[in-house]
């Protein structure tokens, strides 16, 4: 598989993309986003490795958003300096799919990498299609589509394999860990911030209140329960 690295700094990209191929993948290595931008549009990497910081008016963010106005390929971000969940909204905000923090370590960022590819290439929906429809919320996991008041709204990948776990768990509690394992990979059990970020971006996009939410609730210091709505409650 081809992974693209967009990094201004020399050593860094060398470094990683030196790594990767020497675990199998084929790399494209740019200095800037827009060599990086006009790579992706050639090369159609399987996955985007993405330096935040970058000079010439085209940094991680912004090469971010215009991979997603293209393709939903898995972005990672690296960042220079601590992550806080700011920075997580952000990221999703502009598209990416996770964060790892300089200076890189070369096995764990192989692990990332190996397992984003992995739960691109799996489905977010359980074996069997599931369907819901109260009114104002339809998930429908088949054709991995959300309304919210007859409205389509986007979710990224990530998201939606989110939403999927615990809408197809509807009524029981899912722990941090079982997210962690099944919508990241095991590699994530640590990033306990991930599932509270995406819940938070969730319930943004699908409640009617965010600030009092009546599908995802959360059980303190153990995970998170999908509640079915009674339709003629809920949808008046």
């Amino acid at each position: 598989m081809k992974i693209m690295i967009v990094d201004d700094e020399l050593a860094i990209r060398d470094a990683l993309g030196r790594k990767l191929r020497r675990e199998g993948f084929d790399t494209v290595l740019c200095g800037d986003g827009h060599e990086g931008l006009r790579a992706f549009q050639a090369e159609r990497p399987d996955l985007v490795v993405l330096d935040i910081v970058m000079p010439n008016g085209m940094d991680g963010l912004r090469l971010c958003r215009r991979i997603r106005e293209m393709k939903d390929t898995p972005v990672m971000l690296l960042s220079a300096q601590a992550i806080t969940e700011d920075d997580i909204i952000e990221g999703l905000n502009a598209g990416a799919d996770e964060y790892l923090i300089k200076p890189v370590r070369l096995n764990e960022f192989v692990a990332r990498v190996q397992a984003m590819l992995r739960r691109a290439q799996a489905t977010a929906a359980p074996e069997a299609p599931l369907t819901y429809n109260d009114g104002w919320l339809l998930i429908d996991t088949g054709r991995r589509t959300v309304s919210v008041n007859d409205e389509a709204v986007h979710l990224t990948p990530r998201e939606f394999r989110l939403l999927a776990l615990l809408f197809s768990r509807s009524g029981r509690v899912v722990t941090q860990r079982e997210i962690l394992q099944n919508v990241w990979g095991h590699e994530y059990l640590d990033d306990v911030y991930y599932p509270r970020v995406y819940i938070s971006q969730l319930r943004r996009k699908i409640e009617r209140d965010p600030a009092d939410p009546r599908y995802i609730q959360t059980e303190h210091r153990i995970g998170y329960r999908f509640e079915k709505q009674d339709a003629p409650q809920y949808g008046a």
